[in-house]
């Protein structure tokens, strides 16, 4: 017997995903998967201006790349599909026929500044904006004398009249609003397109979705729908709405903040594992401590342990969950970060070579112009240092025929330089920084030449530093 337990992700292809629509997935799958259910992935592009096929790759390439995998959706079927909102077009439209045939829609041929009068004039009143029910009673001549006008015509559900739409949220608790506070509502719009609250709606009970796990900017959504679903005589979802993720400035985050795109924070270097484990505890207090792979999540998530405030994305945990993603994440998936930053074959030796003084990308180009391109100018501190080995210290490296880690350390202990006084001024002279890398890698990296220009810099600097102080 196949589980009836479903959840879903419905992202509309209008830009790129950001952080608290991956959280949303993740919980959405975590929960599926969890109890053995059906995870299903489903592409709300009923909003033709602004989807973008381009989007619907990414965002799938996106959920692929956390770990995210699907029973229903594009590329496989569990018997629900179409997973496209504009595939399901006579679904919406067997659903309509069945409200108007029951007299739970009705034909809407307001125009558009006339609703917007309306609007206004609630507002001046201070009433809360909602449609007046203008063409609810309008009968078959009434309808037939606007159609005849060449008026295009939406269709409005009506919602139930003095009764009061209940349900508990499985964040939120519970909830109640009066049906006749949010007015009836477009479901097919003058275009002949579904609206989004009625697709999302007949698709999930279509579906068969048994929990729907959504930002809290849904809530007033939720009781329009489920008045919607059970008008056709379905069995609603539940719902949990999870309060949303704000950025640094506090703010939620949006679509259009690139900074927490995952497409950004992938081209950043960010790591899956990272990204993940971040999630999981943002609004979620049920995850054991320490580091988990994706694949054991499922059994670290609980919908009860879901928060009611808002959960900032802290950069600072997004870098801890990075450093113990980075630990588990082998050398050759780095290679992509020096990749044409490295002579030709360095790659892997680069990598080997800095892994653990770098976070991010950015981190490994940086090292990678150290060690293969110009060095930063050195400040007066650092200048001190090389000139403090004196003259006979970078002779004496610059004479060594064999150029190994070894041989220059031998070479330098000769002219009587010791501890600081020998592996500082080395590491100014090759890498411009007290910090970084261990020094045996480094040496092997760099060719007998630029280990030749490097220590002769430091002879210059150290002479025109000597020359100085004597004047």
């Amino acid at each position: 017997m196949i589980n009836p337990v479903a959840s879903r992700f419905a992202p509309s292809p209008t830009g790129s995903l950001h952080l608290g629509n991956l959280r949303t997935a993740l919980y959405a799958w975590l929960y599926a998967r969890a109890r053995d259910g059906r995870f299903v992935l489903r592409i709300e592009d009923t909003d033709r201006e602004r989807s973008d096929e381009s989007k619907i790759t990414e965002l799938i390439d996106d959920l692929r790349w956390l770990g995210i995998d699907w029973d229903g959706g594009p590329g496989r079927d569990d018997g629900t599909g179409p997973y496209r909102q504009t595939e399901r077009a006579d679904r919406h439209e067997a659903a309509f026929a069945r409200l108007l045939a029951s007299g739970q829609a009705y034909p809407c041929y307001c125009t558009e500044a006339e609703l917007e009068a309306e609007r206004q004039t609630a507002l001046r009143q201070k009433r809360a904006p909602r449609y007046s029910g203008r063409c609810a009673a309008l009968d078959e001549a009434g309808r037939a004398r606007l159609t005849a006008e060449g008026r295009p015509a939406s269709l409005r559900f009506r919602m139930p009249r003095g009764s009061r739409l209940q349900w508990t949220d499985w964040v939120r608790g519970p909830q109640s609003f009066r049906a006749d506070d949010l007015g009836d509502f477009v479901i097919r719009r003058a275009d002949g397109t579904a609206s989004f609250l009625s697709s999302n709606a007949i698709d999930d009970a279509d579906m068969g979705i048994t929990l729907v796990l959504r930002g809290e900017d849904h809530v007033a959504n939720t009781p329009r729908q489920r008045a919607l679903i059970e008008a056709l005589g379905l069995t609603p979802p539940e719902y949990g709405h999870l309060p949303l993720l704000v950025g640094p400035s506090h703010a939620p985050l949006s679509k259009r903040d690139g900074a927490m795109s995952v497409r950004g924070l992938r081209e950043r270097g960010y790591l899956p594992g990272a990204v993940a484990n971040l999630l999981l505890r943002l609004g979620h207090s049920g995850a054991s401590d320490g580091y988990h792979d994706v694949a054991q999540m499922p059994a670290q998530f609980d919908v009860k342990a879901l928060g009611h405030a808002p959960a900032q994305v802290d950069e600072h945990q997004l870098n801890h969950w990075q450093h113990e993603a980075l630990a588990r994440t082998a050398d050759t998936a780095l290679i992509p970060w020096v990749k044409g930053r490295t002579p030709v074959g360095a790659e892997a030796q680069t990598i080997a070579a800095i892994r653990k003084n770098v976070l991010l990308v950015a981190d490994a180009e940086a090292w990678c112009e150290r060690l293969y391109g110009d060095l930063p100018a050195p400040d007066a501190a650092s200048s001190a240092l090389m000139a403090a080995a004196g003259e006979a210290f970078w002779v004496a490296l610059m004479a060594v025929a064999e150029p190994t880690y070894d041989n220059l350390v031998e070479a330098g202990k000769a002219t009587g330089a010791k501890g600081k006084g020998l592996f500082q001024p080395l590491r100014l002279a090759l890498t411009g920084t007290l910090e970084g890398p261990e020094m045996r890698p480094i040496v092997a990296l760099l060719s007998p030449a630029t280990l030749h220009t490097r220590f002769d810099a430091a002879r210059q600097l150290a002479a025109r530093c000597t020359q100085r102080n004597a004047t």
